[in-house]
């Protein structure tokens, strides 16, 4: 798990929020790193350390 800067802390991370390529961004829950691994390729931007989040865009959105 890895953004370009470095890597994330998944035990930091408490919601994902996934921006669709339709437009739409969603919030989803994180209760364990097994969730986070399951969004696949793209790109993220980690606040985690501020605010817990994580901003995902998935592969052809970002």
């Amino acid at each position: 798990m890895r953004n370009l800067s470095r890597p994330i802390d998944p035990h930091k991370v408490h919601t994902v929020v996934y921006h669709s390529q339709e437009g739409q961004a969603y919030a989803v829950k994180v209760e364990c790193e097994e969730q986070f691994r399951e969004f696949g390729l793209g790109d993220f931007c980690d606040t985690s350390e501020i605010d817990g989040v994580v901003h995902f865009y998935p592969k052809g959105n970002a």
